[in-house]
This record gives structure tokens, sequence and C-alpha cells, in this order.
């Protein structure tokens, strides 16, 4: 019996080694293909593993951008922005690519709008008994908001250097974008005023950098008045185009001094001598806003009367919103080619060249001024000035006027 089971074992090795011989000979390219399959799967398996755990490292930063593209501050805004530009810093370059949200996008963190270095917050304490607000909406473009927001409070301060010129934005969402990329706290309008109250201020001046009367000025006038009985006296500065008017025909010399100081600007920009001139070549030049519901859109009309009224047959008045709707980017179209300029310039009528100018005016996208002023096929060329309003000096001049204004009211 343990003689059977000893010849049975050898004869089981002996075919071993001739199954193990024709593997290694006739069979051998079959095994290098299995092998090579199976790594293969292997492989696939591993890059899918990897592309979800990027498309779920996009997501998680996506998430806390959208987290923090809000309205409100909270008590938890400033651990939200760091946590979000540190899940940012630690994407490889792929998976940024990939953050994509609710407004959540690679541009939010990884768009290059300049150095914010530059800029100056102005958000210190030890302001002394007269204090000099501006408020603007805002812009997370650096090179913008130093060059028109930065620039107009720089020429407050020069022009009143009694007063002590802190800053406040309106917007949330863009205070909130500049803390979590750049590192640059801002106040908000509350912050702001308790900050006024915190360092013992008796007389307040506001200055709005807002083009006009409308949704934005109301909600700030809001904040202001919550806080009039704790100050000795509180006064606010015209924004830039003055009083609103009761209609289109209403024209102000605020409103003239802007139109002035745009077109100028735009003309010098666009290479040409004279407005005359670049009319001459059938170049058109069209200033963008943003448009309202509110009842200041009238503001825009005001703006275009003043324009003819002035004799500035070649320039006409655009806004993103297309409200009053005479402005809205099609209109503006048929309107430039029914006066028949072939050449166009575009350019923000806004006080700051952030969101809208780059991307609604300028971008790439089908639906952005110059993508739709270019498919009407109607013109020769169509350029873009990205420039706000805030830089030009005639404009700074036009705001230090208004504070002025407000500050003799407080001296009776």
């Amino acid at each position: 019996m343990r003689k059977r089971n000893i010849r049975k074992a050898a004869a089981a090795l002996t075919a071993l080694a001739l199954c193990a011989g024709v593997l290694s000979g006739c069979g051998g390219a079959a095994s290098s293909t299995a092998s090579s399959a199976a790594s293969s799967s292997a492989a696939a398996s591993s890059e899918a593993s990897g592309e979800d755990a990027d498309e779920a490292a996009a997501k998680n930063v996506a998430d806390l951008i959208d987290a923090i593209y809000v309205q409100e501050r909270n008590d938890s805004t400033d651990e939200q922005c760091a946590a979000a530009k540190a899940a940012w810093d630690a994407l490889t370059d792929a998976q940024k690519e990939l953050v994509e949200g609710e407004n959540a996008d690679p541009d939010y963190f990884g768009r290059d709008t300049g150095d914010a270095s530059k800029d100056d917050a102005r958000n210190e304490d030890n302001i002394g008994e007269n204090e000099l607000l501006v408020v603007s909406f805002g812009t997370s473009f650096n090179d913008s908001r130093v060059k028109d927001i930065k620039g107009i409070e720089d020429a407050l301060q020069a022009a009143y250097p009694d007063w002590s010129v802190r800053r406040a934005f309106t917007a949330q969402i863009i205070i909130n974008h500049v803390q979590a990329r750049d590192g640059e706290k801002i106040d908000n309008m509350q912050q702001a005023m308790d900050r006024a109250v915190a360092n013992g201020v008796k007389n307040l001046i506001v200055q709005p950098t807002h083009l006009m009367h409308g949704a934005e000025y109301d909600e700030m006038m809001e904040m202001i008045d919550s806080y009039r009985d704790k100050f000795e006296s509180v006064a606010v500065a015209e924004p830039l185009l003055g009083e609103v008017g009761s209609d289109a025909t209403v024209i102000n010399s605020d409103k003239e001094v802007v139109a002035k100081a745009v077109t100028e600007a735009a003309v010098k920009d666009a290479g040409y001598e004279s407005l005359d001139a670049a009319a001459a070549e059938k170049v058109a030049f069209v200033f963008m806003g943003h448009g309202t519901s509110h009842t200041a859109k009238v503001s825009y009309s005001q703006m275009q009367t003043t324009m003819q009224t002035l004799g500035y047959d070649n320039v006409f008045i655009g806004t993103v919103e297309g409200e009053p709707e005479e402005t809205a980017c099609e209109n503006v179209i048929e309107a430039v080619k029914a006066a028949g300029y072939t050449k166009v310039v575009l350019r923000p009528l806004m006080v700051v060249a952030g969101d809208h100018a780059n991307n609604d005016m300028a971008g790439s996208d089908e639906d952005s001024w110059l993508s739709q002023f270019n498919a009407s096929g109607a013109f020769e060329s169509v350029d873009c000035q990205i420039a706000g309003l805030g830089e030009v000096p005639s404009i700074q001049e036009l705001y230090v006027a208004h504070t002025k204004a407000a500050i003799d009211s407080l001296n009776g």
C-alpha cells in the first residue's frame, strides 16, 4: 500500500514537470500575456482609484469655497477662509483644474489679479475723533482695488489730513474672497462702524464710492442710521453721480464731470487726439455700467442724455443687467450700427475694473460684450479698455469735492 502511494506521488511529480516544460516552451507567450493583462488591470484599477481621490479632493475645496461665498459674516468665517485656502494649497495642479461648485472654480484661488500687498485695508485703530469712512462695494481684483479704491482713499486722505480715512466694503462675498486668497482682512460695514465706536470717534463722514443712490447705497444708509446716536455728528457725502433726478432729461454737474472724465480717458487710451478725431475714423465708445432694477436706473439714461448734450454723438451707455432696457447689449449694438460706426471701444462705466469688466465685458465666453459685438459681424474691430473710474484723477477730485460738502455741512 505504501509503495503504491509512493509510485502515484512520483507520477504526479513527473506530470507536473512535463506541464511546466510545456508552459515554459510553447505556452510562454500565453503566460506573458496573462501576466501583462493582470498588470494592466491593476494599473487601471489604481488609476480609477486615483481619479476618484482627485475628484474627492477637488470637491472638498469647492464645498469650502461655496461655504464662504456668502453675503453674511458669521463666527466661523475666519476659520472657514483659512480652511479653504489650506485645502486649495494642498491640491496638485491637476486637482485644482477639477474644482467646480455652485460658485467655486479654479479661478477663485488660482487667477492672478495682481499684488495684494500693494493695497491698504485701512482697518487699523487709533482713529481719533474725526473719521472719514470710505464705503465701497469692493472688488477681489487686486490691481483694480489698488488703482481704483485705494486711489480714491489716498486722494481723500491727502485732501483731508486731519481726518482718519478708513475703509468698509458692503460685499461680504468679496471680503471673504480677498481674506481667503490673500490674507487681507477688510472691514464690512458693521465691523467698520463698531471700530469707530470703540475708538471714540465723535465726528463721522461717510463717503460712498458707489455710482448712484441705488440698492447698495440704501443698504449702507440703513446701517449708518442704526449707529447715528453713537456719534456727535454724522454726514454722508454724495455718491459719484450725485442726486438721481426725476427723469432722463435731468442732468446735474456731477454727471457732466463724469461724462467728460471717462470720455477723455477713453479717447486718450485709444490713441486719438480728440473724440472728433475718433469719430472721423468711425470709432464709437461704449461705456458699460452695471445696471439696476432700482429706481436709480434712470441715472444711466441721464448719462446718455449728458453725452448727447455735450455733443458726444459717438458715445453710448450700456449696462450688464440691461436695465434700463435701452442699455441692454443687443440694443446698444443696434444703436451703434444704426449710427454708422464700424469700430468699437468698450470700457467700464464702473468705479472698479473688476469681475464685470474682465469677464462680462472683455471675457471670452459667448455672452460677454466683446463676444457679442464681434458675433454681430457689424464691426471691423472691437477693443476693450480695462480701467475703472476710480483711477481717473478728475474722478478722484469729484469725490474730494463731495467729501468737502459733507464736512462743510458739519461745520454749518
